[in-house]
């Protein structure tokens, strides 16, 4: 078998049990690229000064700096922290792992971010599993980036490996609440919420655009790497690749 011609560096929450078999899945149909994992402890979810400490800078180090040794060609946090601890906190520790890696760097909140912007999203609505603090948090972040909450819909928990648990169905109903409300985009901030499966029947029968944000980074870390090869049959993210602005 030939060595693939593109490693993706992922750094994992160490409670997710998503982000990883939803990344191998996405890039299914993509021999080409492979995904490269490590992890950082990350087991709640809240404002609590105890739980905002597990998004020290020093850990995103320590982390890129194990997967530069396998050659990753992209760093990417594939978690969403930057989400209520603002895209500044990100930025900082996109930079951080890119010096220390000698490769681009992002995360979670940086790649919706950008999203956001290549799509021209107008009217946002939030799916998350949060408590409503982290989710206000959250809005007042991304208004303040220039994209405001028309509607929002949260399950209010906060032990990161039970966000895995919440089911199609009750995604389902989330989604509809938000798509009836007049969205045109809908961000689903968590990597370990189950819900890039559904995006494309989401999409397909609302016509709102779906920003998971396991593909949301994935696609976001695609294209940092140089790759421009649309993934279909996920929804209209991944159909319309990143094209970093030179």
């Amino acid at each position: 078998m030939q060595p693939t011609a593109l490693r993706l560096g992922m750094i994992t929450p160490s409670s997710n049990t998503v982000l990883e078999p939803v990344t191998n899945g996405l890039l299914s149909a993509r021999p080409d690229v492979s995904a490269h994992y490590t992890r950082i402890r990350v087991t709640r979810i809240s404002l609590d000064q105890t739980d905002t400490r597990q998004f020290e800078q020093q850990t995103f180090t320590e982390a890129a700096r194990l997967l530069a040794d396998a050659h990753v060609d992209v760093v990417a946090w594939n978690g969403t922290a930057g989400s209520w601890l603002g895209p500044e906190h990100d930025e900082r520790v996109a930079g951080a792992m890119a010096q220390v890696a000698g490769v681009p760097a992002t995360t979670s909140t940086l790649a919706l971010l950008a999203a956001l912007r290549a799509f021209d999203v107008r009217r946002l609505g939030l799916l998350t599993p949060y408590t409503s603090d982290v989710a206000e948090a959250i809005a007042t972040r991304y208004a303040a980036c220039g994209f405001p909450i028309h509607a929002a819909r949260h399950f209010g928990r906060t032990t990161n490996y039970d966000f895995a648990l919440i089911t199609d169905a009750e995604l389902d109903t989330a989604f509809d609440a938000l798509a009836g409300a007049g969205c045109d985009a809908v961000a689903v901030v968590c990597t370990n919420l189950r819900a890039a499966h559904l995006a494309a029947r989401w999409e397909d029968r609302t016509g709102v655009l779906v920003l998971d944000s396991v593909a949301v980074t994935l696609w976001h870390a695609l294209g940092l790497a140089g790759d421009t090869t649309p993934i279909t049959g996920h929804g209209r993210l991944l159909a319309h690749p990143f094209a970093p602005q030179r």
